[in-house]
């Protein structure tokens, strides 16, 4: 099994796919003429304005939705992993990544707009949806929404239960099935009450959980005010192997700042336009720039967070994957782990774990077995607030990852609605509902090597059907951009016309003008 999944992120994560999906971004940022800079105002007004109705939920409740999948593991867990693979020059790569990101979550957004429908008291939409009707191929709408429902209910949400669970065991010592059962019976109860009732936990949730993430952080750098010129330098020298002791690894920096800044952000996913499809508002270009902002608010906010607590406090080993495996060896005699010597990638940096009671190679050994994720940032935060880094991120992660998990529901809801209708429709719910509880719950009882690697599989899998889609119909998204423009140029508050714009397939848009 590990090793049929790692052969399938080898695949999907390849350098040429790197270097790739970077390249996208920067297509989609030149064609709309850096919209994530131009329109970085409406951006942030945006969100704020729009009501839900009785089919549509508001910009700020898709918004939150969107947030729920973005901020989660990814930006605790993830970050962290970002680094010790990857060292302190991984951050740049995900706040590039973020930057240009930002664009393709536009592009990605607006047809999910464009291209709606209303199906019975819900708007529904997202990648398979503008699939259909912008590139007019059923079957490949068919492939994104099954691997979409792969994804969603399978392969992803193991990544943020486990990552939970490892969180509540570090601080509190909870077994990880306990975690796991109070996951489920949460869960359940939430998404019984469908898509209304996710928007309604996101948006209370979201917003309380992050603000009092980057305020904690806040505290941590102002406490380390005269670091940071220390720790950007670090980030930006190692970034491109100028920083003496990672510049051996600039590969794995930009692989690892890639993977796990789309991870975090998921632009290009396509997840992000589903709930951005579900809003009420008068032209699509809105939410498209909506959705473009919370890019900016998941990496450059809360990644940010993470990743300067961790490196103010050098809570963080880096390992450099390229080089053979060492054992390690404590006072001239291996080191054992469950009775087996302990081999080891080459450390290039060992955070000062347990510093009190260990030194020299018997902290280095130490240090080995802090598993890279949550466990760095909860150790960054205790290192500053003395017994209270654990149990706040502990707390922090579950209501980030659980919101995602939720989140996760309502994409794989979207797609079982653009697969089947009528009573199919309801017993395809139902499976989706019981098989993503399911696989929560299993998340937490799995390792998390092997619950990130089937995580990466799930993304690989739906970044490359999307992406290749979005190149291809992305000319309506920038049609729709520039009428937004316009219009908001001649003073009035943008509305919609498909047939005059000469967007074809925009159904909804057409019947709503007609009325």
């Amino acid at each position: 099994m590990d090793q049929f999944v790692t052969i399938l992120n080898d695949f999907f994560w390849g350098p040429w796919f790197i270097y790739g999906i970077m390249a996208v971004g920067v297509l989609f940022t030149i064609l709309t003429k850096f919209v994530q800079v131009r329109r970085i105002k409406d951006m942030f007004v945006l969100m704020f304005k729009g009501n839900k109705s009785e089919k549509g939920i508001s910009s700020f409740q898709a918004l939150s939705i969107a947030l729920s999948g973005r901020v989660g593991t990814g930006n605790i867990a993830g970050t962290a992993t970002a680094i010790a693979m990857g060292g302190p020059g991984a951050v740049f790569w995900m706040w590039l990544i973020a930057f240009i990101g930002s664009a393709t979550a536009y592009v990605e957004s607006t047809l999910a707009q464009i291209y709606k429908e209303e199906k019975e008291t819900e708007y529904r939409g997202g990648p398979a949806f503008y699939i259909e009707k912008g590139m007019g191929q059923k079957w490949f709408a068919v492939i994104f929404a099954v691997a979409a429902l792969l994804a969603m209910l399978v392969l992803m949400p193991g990544v943020q239960s486990n990552a939970i669970a490892g969180a509540m065991n570090n601080a509190f010592d909870i077994e990880n099935w306990i975690t796991g059962a109070i996951i489920a019976v949460l869960l359940g109860v939430i998404i019984i009450g469908g898509v209304k009732s996710i928007a309604n936990a996101a948006q209370v949730i979201v917003p309380f959980m992050a603000l009092a993430y980057i305020l904690m952080a806040a505290v941590i750098i102002v406490m380390n005010i005269s670091e940071i010129p220390r720790v950007v330098g670090l980030i930006f020298s190692s970034a491109f192997g100028a920083q003496e002791l990672f510049g051996g690894i600039i590969g794995s920096a930009i692989a690892w700042g890639v993977k796990r800044g789309i991870y975090s952000n998921e632009a290009g996913q396509g997840t992000g336009a589903h709930p951005a499809a579900a809003a009420e508002v008068s032209h699509p270009a809105k939410q498209g720039l909506v959705q473009a902002a919370s890019v900016y608010i998941d990496t450059l906010l809360i990644c940010s967070a993470t990743a300067f607590m961790i490196l103010f406090t050098g809570m963080y080993n880096v390992h450099d994957e390229s080089a053979d495996k060492v054992q390690v060896m404590v006072d001239g005699e291996p080191y054992l782990v469950d009775g087996e010597p302990y081999e080891i990638y080459p450390t290039l940096h060992t955070g000062d774990f347990g510093k009190d009671d260990y030194s020299g190679e018997a902290q280095i050994s130490y240090a080995q077995t802090i598993k890279e994720g949550a466990a760095y940032t909860q150790y960054a935060v205790n290192e500053a607030l003395p017994g209270f880094g654990a149990p706040f991120v502990a707390i922090a992660l579950f209501f980030f990852a659980f919101t995602t998990i939720m989140a996760y529901y309502y994409i794989a809801e979207t797609n079982v609605a653009y697969l089947l209708s009528g009573k199919a429709e309801k017993i395809g719910i139902w499976i989706a509902k019981i098989a993503i509880i399911v696989m929560a719950f299993f998340g937490t009882v799995r390792t998390s090597d092997l619950a990130w690697a089937m995580g990466d599989v799930g993304l690989g899998l739906m970044v490359w059907i999307n992406v290749i889609a979005i190149l291809i119909i992305m000319k309506p998204a920038l049609i729709a951009l520039k009428d937004y423009e316009k219009q908001k140029k001649e003073g009035k508050d943008p509305t919609f016309n498909p047939k005059e714009l000469g967007i074809k397939g925009a159904t909804f848009w057409e019947n709503r003008n007609k009325k």
